[in-house]
């Protein structure tokens, strides 16, 4: 046997000692306990006495996500629900079958955790006092690394409950919010958003629902809607224009549509199908037909999309947060299968080319992470009515429903790679997450429209100037050397001219790369300024590469990808 013959047998008689498994698996693992970047960045945005309060909670979620939440997940994809037109005794009632692995998953986020309620009760978990939005998208964040489908339903439950509060008649809001704060999980009620129409999917001003009134102040909705997640919830928003009312947007109105009329009858409306879709394949989705369907004015007559936009923006820094737990995941993994994995010799996560490739994934998937906190920070001030907070909140929202929601169709389908043929077989969690990952970009607003929306908030709210200046506010507090300082005010500098210029007439064309822009000027500042709070050097290491990789430009023939040495002194 020649010499590289046995240096070839020890390695391999090494990897097979080391490894725990021919194929790492990394199902079990505590996603709280395993995530120290996690613990850092919630020991920093959260009060002390209530993150030590929390933290058996997110050990709980934690220790679930990684494994029973992973399991069920797994289930519930492979056994999607079906509708049901009639009883077997021939009775017209319709039911929506759910696997038995998907209601468990219901049972922990809606009854164990209630994180359709924590922003609206002030008794959650143990404490006493309204939590900041943070803990909410936190938890979910851990829950939506291995469960996707089920979070859209909690966070429609959420915002509708968010709106009805906001827009709502006492009346209303006193015969209905109970039974969506309610803990009970007998008791509690689920919520929907019925808003796309095959004639009007963005262009909300085709709309061809149609509300009538009726003598006791309620109103009967007639129409098709194309696309309803969640189609069997106690409660769905819905938009219609009311008859005879002004032409265009300004004829639509906002609606809340029971499942169920006072006397305990089915509403007038049907599910006629259910949706066989890419992903989310554990959540139902179907067409409603609505045929004089009792519902209720939510707000303001002829003002239904202003006051249902503030559902959508609260479902798309939902979308945002669900794309950074499924960064996170595929990241975690391919870290893991790196570190495990013995090859030629050595681990995968000691060769150079494995090294760059993971950096890749990170960067994309930090930058998530970063942009979460900031904007659910400022949704929390924006509530209290802080100056130029909505501003502020008008932007960020669709920065990172745009830019996380697209890098994670990336991030999850690059990391399946690292796990190679195994990545792409059904048993493990990376196909689900690539097939899911696809949604957020689209649900709740195209890229397209939501990058418009960046420029719609520059334009009607004068977002941008109020970005800029809390960008350098975090650049005062981030005790950068000059030269990196420096380097991120002038990319943030062109950021912006950008930005304003795709908001001038004619700039539209623009709004993707000027959101794209912003979004990593935004995120690499931030991320700088969470590394001096931290201490973290990695954080500071990964803002320099988002700034360097992903915002001024670089010779693709040209082989530096090592952070300039000026940035470091």
């Amino acid at each position: 046997m020649s010499a590289n013959d046995k240096s070839q047998m020890h390695a391999l008689a090494h990897a097979v000692r080391t490894a725990a498994h021919p194929v790492p698996d990394r199902h079990g693992a505590n996603f709280y306990a395993t995530d120290p970047e996690l613990q850092s960045l919630l020991a920093l945005y959260l009060p002390a006495d209530l993150l030590a309060h929390l933290q058996p909670y997110l050990q709980r979620m934690g220790e679930l996500a990684g494994g029973r939440i992973d399991e069920l997940a797994g289930i519930a994809d492979r056994n999607p629900p079906t509708l049901e037109h009639r009883s077997r005794a021939g009775q017209d009632s319709q039911r929506i079958i759910k696997h038995p692995a998907y209601e468990e998953l219901e049972r922990i986020a809606y009854g164990e955790f209630g994180l359709q309620a924590i922003s609206h009760r002030d008794d959650m978990l143990g404490w006493s006092g309204k939590m900041p939005p943070i803990v909410k998208y936190a938890l979910t964040f851990l829950f939506v690394q291995s469960e996707f489908g089920l979070c859209c339903p909690l966070s429609m439950t959420d915002s509708l409950t968010r709106t009805l509060k906001k827009y709502g008649t006492p009346e209303l809001v006193d015969k209905y919010l109970p039974q969506l704060l309610s803990l009970d999980w007998e008791s509690q009620a689920q919520g929907a958003m019925f808003m796309t129409e095959q004639a009007a999917g963005s262009d909300i001003a085709n709309t061809l629902t149609m509300a009538a009134p009726q003598a006791d102040g309620s109103w009967l909705l007639t129409g098709d809607k194309w696309f309803c997640s969640n189609p069997d919830a106690e409660f769905a928003m819905v938009l219609a224009r009311v008859e005879g009312g002004a032409p265009g947007m300004k004829g639509i109105s906002l609606f809340l549509l029971p499942r169920s009329r006072d006397d305990g009858s089915t509403n007038r409306y049907r599910i006629i199908r259910l949706k066989d879709k890419l992903g989310t394949k554990s959540m139902a989705s179907g067409e409603i037909r609505m045929d004089g369907a009792v519902a209720y004015l939510v707000g303001e007559q002829g003002r239904g999309f202003v006051q249902m936009a503030d559902m959508v923006n609260n479902s798309r820094l939902s979308n945002g947060v669900r794309s950074a737990g499924m960064m996170r995941r595929a990241v975690a993994e391919a870290e893991f299968i790196a570190h495990e994995r013995i090859a030629f010799g050595k681990r995968l996560e000691q060769m150079p080319l494995m090294q760059r490739q993971l950096d890749k994934l990170r960067v994309p998937a930090e930058q998530a992470r970063t942009m979460v906190f900031q904007t659910a920070q400022t949704l929390m001030r924006s509530d209290a009515g802080q100056p130029d907070a909505y501003a502020l909140l008008r932007i960020l929202t669709p920065l990172i429903k745009f830019r996380a929601c697209r890098d994670a169709r990336k991030v999850t389908g690059d990391a399946m790679e690292v796990r190679g043929g195994c990545g792409y077989i059904e048993e493990w969690s990376d196909p689900r997450l690539v097939r899911d990952a696809h949604l957020g970009s689209i649900w709740e607003g195209t890229s397209n429209i939501v990058a418009l929306d960046v420029i719609r908030a520059i334009k009607r709210e004068g977002s941008l100037p109020v970005l800029q200046q809390y960008l350098h506010g975090l650049l005062d507090h981030a005790r950068l050397v000059p030269a990196y300082r420096q380097a991120l005010e002038e990319a943030l500098a062109r950021a912006s001219t950008l930005a304003g210029r795709a908001a001038q007439d004619g700039g539209e064309v623009l709004a993707r790369q000027a959101a794209t822009a912003l979004y990593n000027c935004t995120t690499a500042i931030a991320m700088a300024w969470e590394a001096a709070q931290t201490g973290s050097n990695e954080r500071l290491r990964l803002s320099q590469l988002v700034l360097l990789h992903r915002v001024l430009p670089r010779d693709p023939l040209d082989d530096a990808a090592a952070v300039p040495a000026q940035w470091q002194e």
